[in-house]
């Protein structure tokens, strides 16, 4: 999810949203190389959440007034717009603490990408749809446009990732909006297919460069803050690969628990937002934030 005018943590530097879209396409950045020896005693994943899409569903603070029923201390992460030549290093990274977490990935990243994109599903993590192209934002097509890059990727994951045709229904009904960009015709064409819509609950803000550090320190006040959630990162970012290994230790020294979102039956129980809870997403699509 790459948002327009993406401040720098040099103030000399700024990236716009388009640019971080094209590098998220077209040219990952460079691997990043991560120690080799993983830390006994991992953090784990506490438990697997089944989640059930039936008739729809909209989850994440960040846009919808209902989260994941998550309990206190309690963590998801997913990551977006990969598989991207940093995948690998944030594979490494969760492998090393034995974290599952959900890849929603680009339709035509998969496609250039294949055999990684198999790879995160054969290490036992989610692969879920970030659209085909990744337009920014669904909002500037057509429904009929909108329609046909949600169905071409997740047509390219049932080909590529699970080995089905193209045209089966989803086995992984999980959808992100580029931007979280939503409209209520593609909202309400998904929820009849029973794929479900997610935001996030809390952003790491990586479409903005700023040091590892920088960004560790900054997820992990948000998430202290929040106390629990849904966590969105990038996997196409090298300073996000870098932050990952020192902010799953943290989340290990500060008693957080780890849970992996699955596809399940049925409906789901959700989280309601607390009182005046108002979307954060609207205000970013409008470039009024970074």
């Amino acid at each position: 999810m790459a948002m327009e005018e993406a401040r720098s943590a040099n103030p000399t530097t700024r990236m716009t949203r388009r640019s971080l879209i094209g590098a998220a396409v077209l040219a990952p950045v460079a691997p990043l190389k991560l120690a080799a020896a993983c830390v006994p005693a991992p953090l784990g994943t506490a438990h697997t959440l089944p989640i059930g899409t039936a008739g729809g569903l909209f989850t994440g603070f960040k846009t919808y007034p209902r989260a994941l029923p998550l309990a206190p201390r309690e963590v998801i992460l997913s990551f977006d717009d990969g598989p991207a030549t940093t995948t690998p290093a944030i594979l490494s990274a969760l492998a090393c603490e034995d974290v599952k977490a959900t890849f929603f990935m680009i339709g035509r990243n998969v496609a250039g990408n294949p055999g990684l994109a198999r790879r995160v599903r054969e290490a036992g993590h989610t692969v879920a749809s970030h659209s085909w192209s990744h337009p920014w934002t669904f909002r500037n097509l057509s429904v009929e446009a909108g329609k046909a890059d949600i169905e071409k990727g997740f047509a390219v994951l049932n080909e590529t990732v699970f080995s089905l045709p193209a045209s089966t229904p989803p086995p992984v009904p999980f959808f992100r909006y580029p931007g979280f960009a939503d409209t209520q015709p593609l909202n309400d064409w998904l929820a009849a297919k029973n794929i479900g819509v997610f935001g996030c609950d809390l952003w790491a803000s990586d479409w903005n460069a700023m040091t590892p550090q920088t960004q560790l320190s900054l997820t992990l006040e948000r998430l202290e803050k929040a106390g629990r959630g849904h966590i969105l990162f990038h996997d196409t970012r090298a300073q996000t690969a870098a932050m990952l290994p020192n902010f799953l230790r943290t989340l290990k020294e500060r008693n957080y628990r780890m849970v992996n979102m699955v596809p399940g039956p049925g409906t789901s129980d959700t989280r309601p937002a607390p009182a005046g809870w108002t979307s954060e997403t609207e205000a970013i699509i409008a470039g009024k934030r970074g």
